[in-house]
């Protein structure tokens, strides 16, 4: 069977970055004919010699494909690859359903789902939440909604990349919501755990056993195990850079202010992420955070990895 034939059927992955290879690794693994696009070519080469085939462009990576799974940072990404020239939508056969896995405003996911569904293809609002290595495992959650047709037609390559799929909504946009409000969670912990590992340095503790003793004790989150880890190794490699918690956020303090909802915690976090960025850590791990406390106290956090 070539490259391009599956049992499965034929998907494309548009964005190949930490989340988008990993989910196009697992659409490979499970059957499916990946084709992968990204801008940058070598990642596109390195895809298609290990997995599958690359594209050199969007409109040559969907023209033959049942499922395109668009994994890009934002929602203007999304909507250019979408809809910009040269773009996935003009490209698509009839019956070929897009999955958008960025977060997003509701309304964003909304709007992209009506130029979609307006142009007589199928749209799913999938926003993804676990990281790049449960990406790469198939693992992901996936936090669903769209027409019941759009959701059937996508549910292999769903099933995938997920090990829990929630069906949330039978339109484009409750999926997005979900995914705000884990972020809001998700961003406020990272913070949190920052503040908490640098005020137990500041306080004279060895930091690697208030690890110890708080990833077994009541005020442990998800994130404060995942993430202070890499502040004890002092490893910044990015799995999830602060700017996305920059982007997230941001999304969070505008729904806010038009829903006349304060969130003032999640606020404090954003400026928490918005000084680190500015501190010129933006593009490194989030957990970057923490190195920002300890610059402002003085303090030596275990050394960055060269």
């Amino acid at each position: 069977m070539t490259p391009n034939e599956s049992l499965a059927g034929k998907a494309s992955v548009i964005g190949l970055g930490s989340m988008g290879y990993g989910v196009a690794q697992s659409l490979a693994r499970a059957g499916f004919a990946v084709t992968g696009f990204d801008t940058r070519a070598d990642i596109v080469s390195r895809f298609a010699t290990a997995h599958g085939a690359g594209a050199a462009s969007l409109s040559a990576a969907a023209a033959d494909a049942d499922v395109i799974v668009i994994v890009v940072v934002n929602a203007d990404q999304t909507r250019q690859a979408l809809l910009g020239e040269g773009g996935v939508l003009e490209a698509t056969k009839p019956g070929a359903v897009i999955v958008s896995c960025a977060t997003m405003a509701p309304e964003r996911a909304r709007e992209l789902g009506a130029a979609v569904e307006a142009a007589g293809r199928l749209y799913v609002d999938a926003p993804l939440s676990g990281g790049a290595v449960r990406a790469a495992e198939g693992a992901l959650t996936i936090l669903a909604s769209g027409a019941p047709e759009a959701i059937a037609k996508a549910r292999p390559a769903l099933d995938a990349m997920a090990a829990k799929l929630y069906i949330l909504g039978d339109e484009p946009g409750v999926g997005a919501s979900f995914k705000i409000v884990n972020q809001l969670l998700a961003g406020v912990h990272i913070a949190a755990a920052c503040e908490a590992i640098v005020f137990a340095k500041r306080l004279g503790l060895d930091i690697a056993k208030v690890y110890e003793v708080i990833a077994a004790s009541a005020g442990n989150s998800w994130m404060f195990e995942n993430r202070v880890p890499h502040i004890l190794e002092g490893d910044y490699q990015p799995r999830s850079a602060v700017d996305i918690f920059v982007k997230d956020l941001g999304i969070i303090a505008d729904i806010s202010r038009s829903e006349k909802f304060a969130t003032p915690i999640a606020s404090s976090a954003l400026q928490m992420f918005l000084m680190t960025a500015a501190a010129g850590m933006g593009g490194e791990d989030d957990a970057s955070v923490a190195r920002l406390y300890a610059q402002i106290v003085g303090l030596d956090l275990p050394a960055p990895k060269a």
